[in-house]
């Protein structure tokens, strides 16, 4: 079979993203790039009826090449860092359990009802039903390792899950709770330095302009900035 080269500039590979197929019921993939591959095989992409793309922003020549290609601008993406070398920050949040589940999946399907999962790449319901899974799967520590909640009496002002990358990093997924941002971050650096983590990472969206104060004003540098393209 004949194989169909991209733009020189293109070189990766089309990467099934099985999760993300059976949740949405839509066969999905991710480019995923490396200038060390053969140029990006074209036919590959027939083969999915999403797919997807995350570009740094320096890289131009790719946005170009795949918007070429039918890819189209989704989103744009912040990545910031956390150091925690010398952090003191109190723990006064409580771990999540499957009595919480069923609140947590509510304000997680509402908190993040906008978001790269949107129409019209998915359905109506998608994105929030996204995250609400992603949040009961913190709590069962899937993915996310776990997930910490601000907690009066029976009732949740906020959560944020987070993730151990290795000895040293961590990810912090999700976070929300209206007015409870800083509280929320102080929480998830406690659970950090308590595992001896000493940098903690975090992605939010370019437009989400109130979590890129929170995290600044917590201490979090930005380190790279990327967008999301879809096909």
């Amino acid at each position: 079979m004949a194989v169909s080269q991209g733009p020189a500039s293109l070189h990766g590979r089309v990467e099934r993203l099985s999760w993300e197929s059976d949740f949405f019921g839509l066969s999905s993939a991710i480019v995923r790039f490396s200038d060390g591959d053969p140029r990006l095989d074209v036919a590959e992409l027939q083969r999915f009826e999403r797919v997807q793309a995350k570009v740094p922003a320096e890289r131009c020549e790719w946005l170009d090449a795949l918007q070429q290609l039918g890819f189209r601008l989704v989103e744009g993406e912040i990545d910031l860092s956390l150091a925690l070398v010398g952090c003191s920050a109190s723990a006064d949040l409580c771990v999540a359990d499957d009595a919480d589940i069923p609140m947590l999946r509510d304000m997680a399907s509402q908190c993040f009802s906008h978001s790269r999962f949107r129409t019209p790449w998915y359905g109506q319901a998608d994105s929030g039903r996204l995250y609400a899974q992603w949040v009961e799967n913190a709590v069962k520590g899937t993915f996310d390792h776990q997930c910490l909640v601000v907690r009066e009496g029976e009732r949740l002002h906020g959560f944020v899950t987070l993730r151990q990358l290795n000895d040293e990093e961590a990810r912090m997924g999700l976070l929300a709770g209206p007015g409870c941002g800083a509280q929320l971050m102080q929480g998830a650096q406690a659970w950090c330095v308590a595992r001896g983590i000493s940098r903690l990472r975090i992605a939010t969206q370019m437009a989400n302009r109130a979590a890129l104060r929170r995290y600044i004003k917590s201490g979090a540098t930005i380190e790279s900035t990327a967008y999301w393209l879809y096909r």
